[in-house]
């Protein structure tokens, strides 16, 4: 009897394939062209000049906004210290990008697998998801001390979770009920399913999730960082330099504040077309 359930589910799953989508359609580093870096190299090289025309012409004030050439000024006279604020405001993303990626991820598990905690969840993951960092840091300061990084790190985990799990969720809700009664067929335990159904089928969608989180754990993070804790953090350079009215310079962190988020998305990105090119097929 189970061997005709197993062969009628088997032909159901033959005549109605349903593939999981490709991580980014497909791409792979072989498909990038020149043009697709010359292109966006271009219009920024097209922006600064413009910025800088705009500035000389119309005598702009530093406070207002500085020219190019000051910010990259700057940015060479005290690289040193922008990369040291780099350093601290990365490992602080880093921990609570990987710290709210494992959240995410198991909590959608555990709620595709048990929909009392699905419907439980629903409410708290929309209070989560519109929780000021404003308000929130402080709090955290408070309750973790001031003197350590842990109220930041809760605070990017916090911003990372909540995109992961919830198109985490949206990817084990895409398997096919055909495939989960062949594993029911073959007497596969929930965790089997987990492993070799949900998860797979659902990975396209956590990469999809993590490569949004990957830019929100550096804002995070940063923003984290102008309300207290330890000194140190592109954040606390920011506001330094502002104070003080050192406009270029405030702007030279800002800088390297983008270039860190745009690594953090890189690599993400680059982490997610090696999986896509070893992953087996199914």
């Amino acid at each position: 009897m189970s061997a005709a359930i197993s062969t009628e589910v088997s032909a159901q799953d033959a005549t109605q394939p349903q593939p999981r989508p490709p991580l980014l359609n497909g791409l792979r580093l072989s498909d990038l062209r020149l043009s697709a870096v010359l292109a966006p190299l271009a219009v920024g090289a097209a922006f600064l000049g413009g910025w800088q025309l705009a500035v000389d012409g119309l005598g702009i004030d530093p406070y207002i906004v500085p020219a190019p050439s000051a910010i990259w000024d700057q940015l060479v006279a005290a690289r040193s210290n922008i990369v040291d604020g780099m350093v601290v405001t990365g490992r602080n993303a880093l921990l609570g990008m990987l710290l709210g990626g494992l959240v995410g991820v198991l909590g959608a598990v555990v709620s595709s697998m048990v929909k009392v905690v699905d419907q439980m969840a629903v409410p708290i993951v929309a209070a989560l998801s519109v929780v000021p960092i404003v308000a929130l840091a402080p709090v955290l300061y408070t309750m973790f001390g001031a003197a350590v990084d842990t109220g930041r790190i809760v605070v990017a985990a916090l911003a990372v979770s909540i995109p992961v799990y919830l198109n985490t969720l949206r990817g084990l809700r895409q398997v096919s009920a055909v495939h989960r009664e062949l594993m029911w067929a073959y007497a596969a335990t929930p965790t089997q399913v987990v492993r070799t159904v949900t998860l797979p089928t659902a990975t396209p969608y956590v990469f999809t999730g993590l490569r949004i989180a990957s830019s929100l754990a550096v804002i995070s993070a940063l923003i984290a960082e102008y309300f207290g804790g330890p000194v140190g953090g592109l954040g606390k350079a920011i506001t330094s330099a502002a104070s003080s009215s050192n406009y270029p310079l405030a702007w030279a962190y800002v800088t390297g504040s983008i270039v860190l988020g745009l690594a953090f998305y890189v690599v993400t990105l680059l982490v997610e077309l090696w999986f896509a090119r070893h992953a087996p097929r199914t």
